[in-house]
């Protein structure tokens, strides 16, 4: 009897498991937050040196996705007035100057300290969005 037993327990418990590993739940349900899309990011989800421009991204998106980032974190409380009003007055800084480039034509240099500024710019919104303004809780 022991030798049917174990054998069909075994096969029973091998067939409720099997289609419960075949079942793809996704990266949402996982709780993977690397696997969220990028398409928040504001260089549009690439992170390579692209010289050749096929991938910049303008003034109007580079803004409006720094400008949203801004907005959400004054909006949820994680950054203050005033730091809401400091990082908009860099990013309308850094307009200024991208549009100053543009009128002469960008050269690579240019487009590099462009894109480290706005690299430093969102690192600047991300660091103030985490830093809870001294709050514990």
């Amino acid at each position: 009897m022991k030798k049917f037993l174990i054998p069909a327990i075994a096969l029973a418990a091998a067939s409720v498991a099997v289609p419960a590993m075949a079942q793809n739940y996704g990266p949402q349900h996982r709780g993977d937050r690397y696997e969220r899309p990028y398409e928040r990011d504001d260089r549009g989800g690439r992170y390579d040196n692209d010289r050749g421009g096929r991938n910049w991204q303008d003034i109007s998106q580079r803004k409006y996705q720094l400008d949203r980032r801004i907005d959400v974190g004054e909006r949820n409380r994680q950054l203050s007035r005033r730091e809401a009003t400091r990082l908009r007055a860099e990013l309308n800084a850094l307009v200024r100057l991208e549009r100053s480039y543009l009128r002469g034509g960008l050269s690579w240099r240019e487009r590099a300290e462009l894109d480290r500024r706005y690299d430093r710019l969102s690192m600047q919104v991300r660091a103030e969005r985490r830093d809870r303004d001294n709050r514990r809780y």
